[in-house]
């Protein structure tokens, strides 16, 4: 017999998926839109009862320079109080989530695997936390405190479709990933190989 028959192994995707990577880009680069607006407001107010000297005419015969100060211009008829000051604070707020976002990501929390070893009779649960004393959750257990598999499914807006791993002493560990649910049908497909694997009974299903 080959190894695929003695060990199964599930990986979990966490943070790291595609809708994360799209939607923490999209909120950066409108929370920098946001943040520009309101602070080329706040500049074209203070600055436009400036007088203008010789020095900053010369200035401004760069070209980038001038078209920095034209998307100011091009903002003065935007106040800095109050719509200036609130596309500032949501702006900030946007920046501040979409660097979180990307902390998450690079971290993946919630990634990991789940490894059954019907050769060395364990079983084992890893999953990527938070940086700290919890960046590493390495979980064993024997094959022999598994009673079943249990499949739980809720529909609605917040569908869940979950698989518990049942163990002596009324102890349930989910073992599929969160934010991006299984199809029924993967979910299905995944617990009756399991449960044949491990034989044991299948139950919610």
């Amino acid at each position: 017999m080959n190894q695929e028959n003695f060990i199964r192994r599930y990986f979990i995707v966490g943070e790291r998926r595609f809708s994360n990577y799209w939607w923490a880009t999209i909120i950066f680069i409108g929370s920098f839109g946001f943040l520009f607006t309101g602070i080329s407001s706040y500049i074209s107010t203070s600055t436009s009862s400036l007088p203008v000297d010789s020095n900053v005419q010369n200035i401004i015969e760069f070209p980038f320079l001038t078209s920095i100060l034209q998307n100011f211009q091009s903002n003065g008829n935007i106040n800095f109080f109050p719509q200036g000051l609130l596309m500032c604070f949501y702006g900030s707020l946007g920046f501040l989530l979409s660097i979180y976002w990307w902390c998450l990501i690079f971290w993946n929390v919630g990634g990991g695997f789940n490894e059954f070893n019907k050769k060395e009779s364990f079983i084992r649960i890893f999953r990527w936390g938070y940086p700290g004393k919890n960046r590493k959750i390495d979980l064993y257990y024997t094959l022999k405190d598994v009673e079943s598999i249990r499949v739980e499914i809720q529909q609605g807006l917040d569908s869940q479709r979950t698989i518990f791993l049942k163990l002596k002493g009324n102890r349930e560990i989910p073992i599929t990933g969160i934010g991006q649910p299984l199809t029924l049908q993967e979910i299905e497909k995944q617990a009756s190989e399991l449960a044949n694997f491990l034989q044991v009974s299948l139950e919610g299903l």
